[in-house]
């Protein structure tokens, strides 16, 4: 493996305006969490409420139970038929173990929106800001801080959760400004979580339903993925916290060694199989029609319930303003559905008054959607995928195909590609600018950079850009490109290490032309 040194100047952090003009402070409202809805017309005020520290010898979910509401809970959610009706005769409940329709189609999660409209949007985003930051179990997660909108009748007990979300909304000024020309260019980094990627958001809720299918003493011994790495990361870390088998179908040599070893080291029962992802997937449904291990890929619709609490999360950082653009990879494709019933559920309760237009990108070697939207969603065919940088969407024959296409159609949004040396050279443009990202970022960084470059998107457009992996799953992509061995690829911005004498008169002359360069003219 090649391996260098590469020097990291330390950059001065520039501390947080809480007067920015469009980020108007707002000092948290702490609030109870447990109401009656006798009066729907009439949701209870937010009011203060003190707290004693906990006993030494009780932990936080010793301490939630004790302070559990006795109020019923009076939300609930279902399985229905993806795009189904709220009165649709077709209806499964969460507890049961089943994955497509009776005609073969997705499942959704249908919340009952009814009894979440007895609450107005201020009082939702009143109980949703009171939670951010607190270790209260469950609501220190960002994804369980929106319980009610998540699996409303999920006892907390049997949670299983990292206190994961809650991930950083990064003003990328420097890149928006010298690349792009924007001033409110933002980078949603999700992959700054528990293992590395947005995966973690929907593998808390999916290991969660499992744990409490097995205290049901329903027939599930194991859970099972197939994966390009980040979902069997996140699925062996969630398993090995809950004490539950987890089973890992790998494409062989086709992710990263920082990859590989999470799901190893979470002691995860791996299966490299000489196939690609399309193949693994295919293998993992047959499995798991014949043995009791429970399927955990995005065909299985209870994660995107977890992975919308990131455009929950953006719409919070905003203070409750809608960006105009929100940017997402895309591979298998439920993601990009994920942000759309996020967002739209907060629209049509009344949080906020609008819906950003998302941006579906995809990598010119795994482009399935992207050809779909070209032809006018007139022909959709899958795709031999070929090999690409951005691994995790090496996708082909992308399971939430239906799901993104009803997304985008709803928010008028738009698909772009990126080849790879236009990832790549994306990737290292960011990284120059003080971040450090994955490839698949590096591909909507690319699209953002097209639909800049063709005016689609306006210099002073509030942008969000969703980072879903951590750039330290990718560096030997990193050290290929800045060391410029990658086959037929200019490795236009590679920074690599120069070699030097050890020699006092060797350096200084290195310095001084270095330093020559970077004067201020």
């Amino acid at each position: 493996m090649a391996s260098c040194s590469l020097f990291h100047p330390q950059t001065k952090i520039k501390p947080f305006n809480q007067n920015h003009p469009r980020l108007t402070y707002r000092p948290p409202t702490v609030i109870s969490c447990s109401f009656s809805t006798s009066n729907p017309s009439s949701p209870p005020p937010p009011a203060a409420a003190s707290k004693n520290r906990r006993a030494a010898d009780e932990n936080i979910r010793d301490e939630a139970r004790r302070q559990r509401s006795t109020t019923n809970n009076t939300f609930s959610a279902k399985y229905v038929p993806f795009n189904a009706g709220p009165d649709s005769p077709e209806f499964y409940s969460l507890d049961e173990i089943v994955y497509r329709s009776r005609s073969g189609g997705l499942l959704d999660v249908q919340h009952d929106m009814e009894s979440l409209k007895k609450f107005d949007g201020a009082y939702w985003r009143d109980l949703f800001d009171s939670r951010v930051g607190k270790t209260t179990w469950p609501y220190g997660s960002g994804v369980w801080s929106k319980k009610e909108w998540v699996l409303p009748e999920i006892d907390p007990d049997d949670i299983v959760s990292a206190f994961e979300g809650n991930s950083n909304l990064f003003w990328a000024e420097r890149f928006g400004k010298q690349f792009l020309g924007m001033n409110d260019l933002w980078v949603k980094h999700c992959g700054i979580s528990h293992t590395g990627s947005f995966k973690d958001l929907g593998m808390t809720v999916l290991v969660s339903q499992v744990n409490r299918l097995r205290k049901m003493k329903r027939p599930v011994v194991g859970v099972g993925c197939a994966s390009t790495g980040d979902t069997s990361a996140a699925l062996s870390a969630y398993c090995a916290s809950a004490g539950i088998p987890s089973i890992v179908f790998l494409p062989a040599n086709k992710i990263s060694i920082a990859q590989l070893v999470q799901p190893i080291a979470n002691g995860a029962f791996v299966l490299s199989i000489d196939t690609d992802f399309d193949g693994c997937m295919k293998l993992i449904r047959e499995v798991t029609s014949e043995l009791p291990i429970y399927l955990a890929n995005s065909l299985n619709s209870l994660r995107l319930e977890g992975q919308k609490t990131a455009a929950v999360e953006i719409l919070q950082q905003f203070d409750w303003e809608v960006p105009d653009w929100v940017i997402v990879p895309g591979g298998n494709l439920g993601n990009i559905y994920a942000f759309y019933k996020g967002f739209k559920m907060c629209h049509e309760l009344g949080l906020v008054d609008r819906m950003p237009r998302l941006v579906c990108a995809q990598a010119a070697n795994a482009n399935p959607l992207y050809l779909y939207y070209k032809s006018g969603w007139k022909d959709f065919k899958a795709v031999k995928a070929s090999t690409t940088f951005a691994s995790a969407i090496q996708i082909g024959d992308p399971v939430s195909i239906d799901r993104a296409v009803y997304a985008l159609k709803n928010c008028n949004g738009i698909v772009e590609e990126a080849t790879e040396e236009e990832l790549m050279d994306a990737m290292a443009q960011a990284d120059s600018t003080g971040m450090f990202i994955c490839p698949h970022t590096g591909v909507a960084l690319t699209a953002l950079i097209k639909l800049r470059n063709s005016g689609v998107i306006g210099p002073l457009d509030r942008t969000v850009v969703v980072s879903t992996a951590h750039g330290l799953k990718f560096t030997q992509s990193k050290i290929d490109y800045h060391s410029k061995e990658i086959k037929d690829m200019a490795c236009r911005f590679a920074n690599p290490p120069v070699q030097v004498k050890a020699d006092f008169g060797a350096v200084m002359d290195v310095l001084k032309k270095y330093l020559g360069s970077k004067a201020p003219i």
